[in-house]
C-alpha cells in the first residue's frame, strides 16, 4: 500500500475484487505499470494522489475516489457518519512519507482498512455478495445477476446499477480532472497581452489603471460632476450615481441601462473593462500560465447538482475576448465540442418523451419544436423550453408553457413533477441518482407556520414564495444534474478512446500495433485539455484530428446509450477543429 502526505491510502485491486499486495520497498510508479490492465485503485482523494503519479509519467486506467463516493453516497445510506468515523479512526498525520517515496517505510493505515471501506460504500449500492466479480465500473442496469436473497425487485436492483455508474463516473471524472490540469490547455501569453493591450490599454508599469480604463473614469468623473470617489467601491459608486441625481438601487449592468445619462455609457465601460482586468488580466496571465500552459483547477462535483467548478483561474469563465490565446501547438490542432441544447435532450432522454425525441433530432431543437407547429418561431421555442427547464411562469414563457404542456406530456410532467416535489420541500434525484439538498431549517419552520392557522397574510405569502424558489431549484436540478452524469459519461468514454488512438496511423484501437501502454503518459496523442459544462476541447495532432472529432461524436452517442438505452434522444455536437479557441464561432 501507499499514502501520501495527507495519510491518504491507495489500494489496488484487480477484476477479482482481491486486493494485490503492496510491498513497502515498491516504487508506487512502478507498481502501478507493474499491474496492467483491469486494475482498478482504490484510494481517499484523487486529487492530492493522481498527480504525483501523473509528475512520474504514470497514467492510471481506472479508480474509485472515496471522498468523492462518500460525497454522493451520505443521503443513501448513512455514508456522512461513516465518513465522520473514517477521519475519526484516521486523523491526518504532521507528517509522512509520499506515495513516491523510493521506500514507503512506515504503515501506519493498515491495508486492509481501505479496502474494507471500498467494500462498504460498494455494499451500500451493490445487492451482490460483498465477493462478487462486479465492481463499480461494471454498470448497466441489465449487468445483475440473480438476487441472491431474493428481496431486492428489478427497480431496487436498477437504482442501485445506476448509483453505481454515478460513482464510477464521478471517479473516472477526478482522473480526468487531475489529467487537464497535467497536460494544460496550450496558451499563448504573446497573444493574450495583445488582446488586453488593444481592450484595456498597455500594462501598467507601476500598477494603476491601463490607459483606456483610466479614460472611462476621467469621462465618467466629468459627467457626474460631484467631485472626486473610487468607481472600484460599489458604495462610493452609488453614492456619487445618487449626488447626481441618478436614482438607481444598485449599479447592476440592466438596472443601469434603462438610465438615460451621458455618465451610463462610460461607466459601463469601464466596468466591462475593469472585470477583465480583474479576473484575466495581466496578474492572471502571470499566476496560471506557466510553461505556455493554462492548467485549469477544477473541482469535481463542487455544485450540489454534480456540475464541475473551480477553485481559481475561473476555468468556466474565459471571455471570449481572449479565447484567441488558446492556441494549439505548431503541427497540433485543437478539437473543440460543445454539445448543441443539452438540457432540453436529457430531458426527453430522461422522460422518453418520443415527441420531444423526435424534435431534437438534427442539431437545433428549438427548430425541431417550430417544425412540428408547436411554437410560431424559433426565440419562441426556446423561451418556451427554457421556461420548462427553469420554473419561469410569467410573461412569454407563461404564455408559451401551455402549448408546451400539451405537446410535451411526459417530458414536461418530469420537471413539475419535481418542482411540486421541491415545493413540499422533498428530495428530489438525478437520472443516476445524486439528491437534492433539503431546504434550509427556516424554511422548513417558515412552510410549517404558514399552515398553522396563526400565520399572517405576509407569512403566508412569504411561505409561497420560498416554495416557488425552491421548486424551481428541484426542477432544474434533475435536468442539470443528469446533465452533468451525461457530460462526465461522454468525457469518461472519450478518455477511453483517445487512448487507444494511435497517432501514427489515424485509427482507433491497437490493431496491428499491440496492446497500447495505457500505464505511461504518451505526450504525442491527443488528449483532453479543457471542460465546460457540455463543451470539452482536445488537444491533438494535426494527422490524426478528423479521427479525434469522429471519436467525440462516437462518445457522445455512447453516453446516450450508457444513460438512457434506446431513448430515440440524439446527442447533437457543434464541431470545429480548429489553430486557436478564438476561431469557434
Amino acid at each position: 500500500m501507499g499514502y501520501d502526505g495527507s495519510g491518504l491510502v491507495a489500494a489496488a485491486l484487480g477484476d477479482d475484487l482481491q486486493p494485490q499486495q503492496l510491498h513497502r520497498s515498491d516504487r508506487v510508479e512502478d507498481l502501478v505499470t507493474s499491474f496492467g490492465a483491469g486494475v482498478r485503485l482504490v484510494w481517499a482523494d484523487t486529487g492530492d494522489l493522481y498527480p504525483q503519479l501523473l509528475a512520474a509519467g504514470v497514467r492510471v486506467e481506472r479508480c474509485h475516489d472515496l471522498r468523492l463516493c462518500h460525497a454522493i453516497l451520505a443521503d443513501h445510506d448513512e455514508m456522512l457518519a461513516a465518513d465522520q468515523q473514517w477521519r475519526q479512526r484516521h486523523p491526518l498525520p504532521d507528517q509522512e512519507p509520499t506515495l513516491l517515496d523510493d521506500q514507503l517505510t512506515e504503515d501506519r493505515i493498515e491495508f486492509t482498512e481501505v479496502v474494507a471501506e471500498y467494500r462498504r460504500q460498494r455494499a451500500a449500492v451493490d445487492p451482490l455478495p460483498a465477493d462478487s466479480d462486479h465492481g463499480p465500473n461494471d454498470h448497466g442496469p441489465n449487468d445483475h445477476g440473480p438476487d441472491d436473497q431474493g428481496h431486492v425487485d428489478q427497480a431496487e436492483r436498477i437504482r442501485r446499477a445506476k448509483l453505481r455508474l454515478l460513482l464510477s463516473a464521478e471517479s473516472a471524472g477526478a482522473l480526468i480532472a487531475a489529467e487537464m490540469a497535467f497536460h494544460g490547455l496550450p496558451w499563448d501569453r504573446d497573444v493574450h497581452d495583445r488582446q488586453l493591450t488593444e481592450l484595456l490599454g498597455p500594462r501598467p508599469r507601476y500598477g494603476g489603471r491601463p490607459q483606456k480604463m483610466q479614460q472611462a473614469v476621467d469621462q465618467l468623473t466629468a459627467a457626474l460632476e460631484v467631485g472626486a470617489f473610487n468607481p472600484d467601491s460599489p458604495v462610493e459608486l452609488l453614492q456619487a450615481l445618487h449626488r447626481a441625481g441618478i436614482d438607481v438601487t444598485s449599479t447592476r449592468k440592466w438596472e443601469l441601462e434603462q438610465i438615460d445619462h451621458p455618465a451610463i455609457e462610460p461607466l459601463l465601460r469601464f466596468k466591462k473593462m475593469s472585470r477583465l482586468l480583474s479576473a484575466n488580466g495581466w496578474l492572471w496571465l502571470d499566476a496560471w500560465v506557466k510553461d505556455g500552459r493554462f492548467r485549469p483547477d477544477y473541482v469535481v462535483g463542487g455544485v450540489v447538482t454534480g456540475r464541475w467548478a473551480t477553485s481559481g483561474g475561473g476555468a468556466l469563465q474565459l471571455p471570449k475576448q481572449l479565447r484567441a490565446a488558446a492556441q494549439a501547438d505548431p503541427g497540433w490542432k485543437l478539437v473543440v465540442a460543445d454539445a448543441s441544447q443539452l438540457e432540453p435532450r436529457v430531458l426527453a432522454a430522461m422522460a422518453r418523451d418520443d415527441r420531444l425525441a423526435t424534435a431534437a433530432r438534427g442539431n437545433d431543437l428549438y427548430q425541431g419544436l417550430v417544425d412540428a407547429g408547436v411554437v410560431d418561431t424559433r426565440p419562441h421555442a426556446k423561451v418556451a423550453m427554457l421556461g420548462a427547464l427553469y420554473g419561469a411562469t410569467t410573461g412569454q414563457s407563461g404564455q408559451l408553457m401551455p402549448r408546451l404542456i400539451s405537446a410535451y406530456p411526459r417530458a414536461t410532467g418530469l420537471v413539475e413533477d419535481a418542482a411540486r416535489a421541491g415545493e413540499r420541500g422533498e428530495v428530489v434525484s438525478t437520472f443516476l441518482g445524486r439528491r437534492s439538498p433539503l431546504p434550509s431549517e427556516s424554511w422548513r419552520e417558515l412552510q410549517h407556520f404558514a399552515g398553522s392557522g396563526d400565520a399572517s397574510a405576509e407569512d403566508v405569502r412569504r411561505s409561497r414564495q420560498q416554495a416557488r424558489d425552491w421548486g424551481r431549484f428541484t426542477r432544474n436540478f434533475v435536468v442539470q444534474g443528469t446533465a452533468a452524469e451525461w457530460a462526465l459519461c461522454w468525457m469518461a468514454g472519450l478518455r477511453q478512446r483517445l487512448v487507444d488512438l494511435d497517432p501514427a496511423a489515424g485509427d482507433s484501437g491497437p490493431g496491428d500495433h499491440g496492446r497500447l501502454d495505457h500505464s505511461r503518459i504518451d505526450h504525442d496523442r491527443a488528449h483532453l485539455v479543457y471542460f465546460l459544462h457540455d463543451e470539452v476541447i482536445v488537444h491533438s495532432p494535426a494527422g490524426c484530428a478528423d479521427r479525434v472529432a469522429e471519436l467525440i461524436k462516437e462518445s457522445a452517442a455512447a453516453a446516450g446509450r450508457l444513460l438512457f438505452g434506446d431513448s430515440g434522444v440524439e446527442f447533437a455536437l457543434d464541431l470545429d477543429i480548429v489553430d486557436n479557441y478564438g476561431q469557434v464561432s
